[in-house]
């Protein structure tokens, strides 16, 4: 069994690794694993509704055309984010004005649209 300190997110973890034989392992973790922090909730600002990405991705399709009106809930941005395709849905009724475009990569808390 070798012992390694492996660091997530600023977050370091103890881990131990038993070696098996045919070279594969497995690593039973001897931390509990932190679980991502929940989405925060979207701004409401004077020019409208922020809705931020809630993790860092690629923007594979902007659901509806600019300036299209939306409810809440409706869904705005596919995100690709570790080859899973997220939604990111609308947290309020308006008209959605994009920040971002099909193809760009986004970090967490960008700013994907606005909806006023």
């Amino acid at each position: 069994m070798r012992k390694f300190n492996v660091t997530v997110n600023g977050k370091t973890y103890a881990v131990e690794v038993e070696e098996a034989e045919g070279g594969s392992a497995s690593a039973p973790v001897s931390a509990p694993v932190a679980a991502p922090a929940p989405a925060k909730p979207a701004a409401v600002v004077a020019g409208g509704t922020k809705v931020n990405a809630p993790m860092p991705g690629l923007v594979l399709k902007l659901a509806v055309a600019n300036g299209a009106a939306v409810q809440k809930g409706d869904k705005l941005v596919v995100l690709e984010a570790m080859k899973m395709e997220n939604d990111i849905t609308a947290p309020a009724a308006g008209v959605v004005n994009f920040a971002v475009k099909q193809g760009d990569s986004v970090e967490t808390g960008a700013l994907l649209a606005t909806i006023g």
